[in-house]
């Protein structure tokens, strides 16, 4: 047997040697030791051979060079399905292009959002943006729901100088309106269910108080009844238990205050106008464009003038200055309470208009007993 290649083709694979060893000498590798192939790769094919392309490949051995020359074409053309299979060994063929990085985003400038308003920024919330610039989050109602507080409040008084059953109108919207904007403040819209059970409470109250011919036992009474009452309705919902006792507690609290501003039946109707006005005076005042600390120790100044202005008027006289500073206070926290995390409109003109009046009910009727 000779040592030296031969250029006659493998019969049976049309001049295809599958396993490299055509014309080499018995007990030989097709590549010695130490000695790598060189192959000249047609364009489009790189890192393996091609058999059905039709051309032509070198090989060297030792010195010596052959070339093949397929013998016959293929009949049917590779698929780009079938050129996939045949890869390149790890670490031959030529690397990769390394990947393009992608661009880093540019922050948008803080001049692309306005200022803060209650209506929202469609990428980013309000209270966030506040947040993430060190902003206090807060919006106060302003001036046109401080209007209808002080609208309310002056029905309230108004309808306090008339009689009790004129007083249950302006007093049945305040209940109503605090119930509804208790939720919404709480982020709980909508909330039927609730708004519909804390204004039944409200409702269960007031009758309860013409039953005992005013009597502050009706309101704490029902109040307790209705505490019950919502904890059984939240036991049996089927939501989770988080959302269970958010429920809860925000059903318990709107209740609470809706039966609360009850006080204002259970009030002298000479407090409830020194109250009722003073409230009026003090969220005025506490809309105007001033500073917060100067803002608060001016609505607190103009409640304690407002009711000694009404005091005057219903024979509480010098008395209604305490009369109308306690109700103001109470007012200023209802009003904050209102302002709490960028809340909405709605909120502004519900919770924002009946919390000044709501939380001022119980210092009405308690000062209200001591003055009068």
């Amino acid at each position: 047997m000779t040592d030296q290649p031969t250029n006659q083709p493998y019969d049976g694979y049309d001049g295809y040697d599958p396993y490299g060893q055509q014309g080499y000498p018995q007990g030989h590798q097709a590549y010695p030791q130490g000695h790598q192939a060189h192959q000249a790769y047609p364009q489009g094919h790189q890192g393996y051979d091609d058999p059905y392309a039709g051309q032509q490949y070198t090989q060297q051995w030792q010195g010596q060079t052959w070339e093949t020359q397929t013998q016959s074409p293929v009949s049917a053309q590779v698929t780009a399905a079938e050129e996939t299979a045949y890869l390149p060994p790890q670490g031959h063929g030529a690397p990769a292009p390394a990947p393009t990085p992608a661009p880093a985003p540019t922050p948008a400038s803080s001049a692309e959002y306005g200022p803060a308003t209650v209506a929202g920024n469609p990428r980013i919330t309000d209270a966030q943006r506040a947040r993430a610039e060190g902003r206090s989050p807060i919006i106060e109602p302003g001036m046109q729901p401080a209007a209808l507080t002080a609208l309310l409040g002056l029905l309230l008084a108004g309808a306090a100088a008339v009689g009790t059953y004129a007083l249950l109108v302006p007093l049945v919207v305040l209940q109503a309106v605090t119930a509804a904007g208790w939720f919404r403040l709480n982020g709980m819209w909508p909330a039927r269910q609730g708004i519909a059970l804390g204004f039944a409470g409200a409702l269960a109250a007031d009758a309860a108080l013409l039953a005992s011919d005013r009597s502050p036992s009706a309101i704490l009474g029902t109040l307790g009844v209705w505490v019950l009452l919502a904890l059984v309705l939240q036991l049996r919902s089927h939501a989770d238990p988080d959302e269970r006792m958010y429920g809860l507690m925000a059903t318990v609290a709107a209740s609470a205050l809706a039966i609360v501003a009850g006080g204002y039946l259970a009030a002298e109707a000479d407090a409830v106008t020194v109250g009722a006005i003073a409230v009026a005076v003090a969220v005025l005042a506490r809309a105007l464009p001033l500073p917060t600390p100067a803002s608060v120790v001016v609505a607190l100044l103009a409640g304690a003038g407002g009711g000694v202005a009404a005091g005057s008027l219903t024979g509480l006289g010098t008395s209604g200055a305490l009369m109308g500073a306690g109700a103001a206070a109470c007012a200023l926290i209802g009003h904050r309470v209102a302002s709490y995390d960028y809340p909405s409109r709605f909120v502004h003109f519900t919770a924002g208009v009946a919390l000044p009046l709501s939380a001022a009910a119980p210092v009405v009727y308690v000062l209200g007993r001591a003055l009068v």
